[in-house]
């Protein structure tokens, strides 16, 4: 009788559990819906319409968890970031790079949880990503020996970016051939600026070069300088250095004096804002920019953009060529990709949603747009990259439809080779436009993670040497003056501590090899 009531307790206890299971759905990951906020930021006015994407609508329905996006523009995020960081509501969960960076972390610690046992615990997909890729649990482990945020891993991503792209039919219209040496250049440039390039009849409304008060360290390529981090470092001769200190950057910023008196660089390049500088690039009555450094040109010229090319890099003064990029791919290998604040009541549950992402098809997704939106998928297994709709560049439509560069990702090694992409526009062109600088590519910085200490030192050194170096390049090449004020220079940025940034990078490279 004993036995019998056993057996039936286990029954009740099986039925149990199977209408549970039943009730929880297959792919539910809570049997009650559960509601998390995340935070990520996007560019401009982006706007959150990523959120209308298939894939992310799908995921609430499967896995019982509901989404509260809370989306803000990189134009006003600094502000809203120190005020959320002072003592605001905290978000859940984090999604972007840039959204808080490593010395927002390092600074602010009690607000991010650490990561590493949650993540053994939760995310199977993330363990086998970091089994796969080990870089990614080396570029995300903190000098204290935690993670406190993922990485993420891109598909299909070029070598290298900021090609040299040019205006061919200006070239033709002047019967030029294409640069390819410094004073070629140089010479293709002074045409553009004294004839009438676009052939509307008006010699004087061309730009041969244009770009925005942020500056384009780009256009320093051919004399070997690459700010690939945006933190001043480059590669000269096998060895890292601060470049705004290098003779390499004297000369360069002696070329650029000389184009801006000759009127080949737009006067307002110190003055005007990104919006200003495109305003030119994509004018409605004719072309008005002949050259520009960027991932591509369907993406920078709007309706132009068939007249523009993308060349190889410029031959610089020591007779060989630069390109900035990354051997990695660029922008491919992140970290801070998400994190888990402390104000998250359940981050299991949390870092489960997120292990969601963490495969190829999700991945794709949530960097383009969802399958039957913007990617087809065949029977034999490969995917394809749809066109944009008429009169939206493919980048524009990629961030309208997608999480895009921010948030969870990764690409097991060869689901690559399954993607088609059209070379003609978008990241396809981009893959092509690679092609041209790949050997040339400049060995970038690598990525490190830097301590407490260090970040609060390195903090002030940077802001004050590269405020200081900002300030005196826009003098030099819009009023000369570099000879006579370089010894003096120079000595002023040791004083600010030149000399020791760099030395706190470089320690933090050994610590990470």
């Amino acid at each position: 009788m004993k036995k019998l009531r056993n057996l039936v307790s286990i029954l009740l206890l099986l039925t149990m559990l199977a209408t549970s299971v039943a009730a929880l759905g297959e792919g539910a990951l809570s049997p009650e819906p559960v509601e998390f906020t995340v935070l990520t930021m996007r560019w401009g006015d982006m706007g959150d319409s990523f959120t209308k994407n298939q894939w992310l609508i799908d995921l609430e329905a499967r896995t019982n968890v509901k989404i509260n996006w809370q989306t803000v523009s990189n134009t006003d995020w600094e502000e809203q970031k120190n005020i959320l960081l002072a003592g605001g509501e905290l978000p859940d969960i984090v999604f972007g790079s840039g959204t808080f960076s490593d010395v927002d972390i390092m600074n602010n610690l009690e607000y991010f949880l650490p990561l590493e046992d949650l993540i053994a615990e939760n995310m199977p997909n993330y363990q086998a990503a970091l089994a796969s890729y080990p870089d990614m649990k080396t570029l995300t482990t903190y000098p204290d020996g935690h993670i406190y945020t993922l990485a993420k891993n891109l598909p299909a991503r070029p070598i290298t970016c900021n090609q040299p792209i040019i205006n061919k039919t200006w070239l033709d219209n002047l019967g030029l051939a294409v640069p390819t040496t410094l004073d070629e250049l140089t010479a293709v440039l002074t045409a553009f600026k004294e004839q009438d390039a676009n052939g509307n009849g008006d010699p004087n409304d061309e730009f041969p070069i244009s770009f925005d008060k942020d500056y384009h360290a780009d256009f320093l390529n051919p004399f070997q300088i690459s700010d690939y981090r945006g933190n001043g470092i480059t590669n000269i001769d096998g060895q890292f250095v601060y470049y705004p200190v290098t003779e390499n950057y004297k000369a360069g910023i002696k070329w650029l004096h000389e184009l801006y008196t000759a009127g080949i660089i737009d006067q307002e390049s110190f003055t005007q804002d990104e919006q200003m500088r495109r305003g030119k690039m994509q004018n409605n009555d004719a072309p008005l920019v002949g050259m520009y450094y960027s991932w591509s040109h369907d993406a920078e010229f709007g309706k132009w953009s068939d007249q523009y090319i993308a060349i190889a890099p410029i031959t610089g003064p020591d007779g060989k060529a630069y390109a900035y990029g990354d051997l990695n791919g660029v922008n491919s290998l992140q970290r801070n990709e998400v994190s888990i604040t402390t104000a998250c009541k359940d981050p299991a549950l949390a870092l489960r949603w997120v292990d969601e992402f963490y495969n190829s098809e999700a991945s794709i997704q949530n960097f383009w747009g969802a399958i039957g939106t913007v990617i087809t998928k065949n029977a034999d297994g490969t995917y394809v990259l749809n066109d944009p709709p008429a009169g939206t560049s493919a980048d524009a439509w990629y961030w309208d439809q997608s999480l895009r560069d921010f948030g969870p990702k990764y690409v097991e090694p060869g689901f690559s080779d399954k993607l088609i992409l059209n070379p003609a526009t978008g990241d396809g062109l981009k893959l092509v436009t690679s092609k041209l600088g790949e050997e040339f590519v400049i060995e970038p910085f690598p990525d490190v993670i830097h301590t407490e200490e260090e970040t609060s030192e390195i903090s002030s050194l940077y802001k004050d040497i590269s405020d200081y170096a900002k300030q005196t390049r826009a003098k030099w090449i819009t009023a000369g003056g570099i000879d006579e004020e370089w010894d003096a220079y120079i000595d002023q940025m040791k004083r600010m501590g030149s000399d020791r940034y760099l030395e706190i990078k470089l320690t933090a490279l050994e610590r990470m090899k």
